[in-house]
């Protein structure tokens, strides 16, 4: 060690030190029930990935109304919302 900084170090400290905050990521949804329409951030909806395409979806309950709603999330949906930092729970078959 010659006590010279790393320069990738030094480079990331350059890249994020005019940054001051991340842009919150929002997503657009409808509830069937009531039928209102409104922006969730990534902390209110919840994305389980199964073994199937039928056994994916995302979940949060409608702030109009309150209902529970279940929706198919196929390969696009899934990456936007990995993409955005949305809790994932992985399901596993008991073959």
């Amino acid at each position: 060690m010659s006590g010279v900084p790393d320069v990738r170090e030094m480079s990331v400290a350059v890249a994020f030190a005019g940054m001051k905050r991340v842009a919150d990521v929002v997503f657009r949804a409808g509830c069937p029930d009531c039928r209102a329409s409104f922006e969730l951030g990534a902390g209110a909806l919840r994305l389980a990935i199964g073994a199937t395409s039928k056994t994916t979806f995302y979940s949060f309950t409608c702030p109009e109304c309150g209902t529970a709603v279940r929706k198919p999330a196929g390969e696009r949906i899934v990456e936007l919302l990995t993409g955005g930092g949305v809790r994932t729970l992985r399901l596993h078959s008991t073959v």
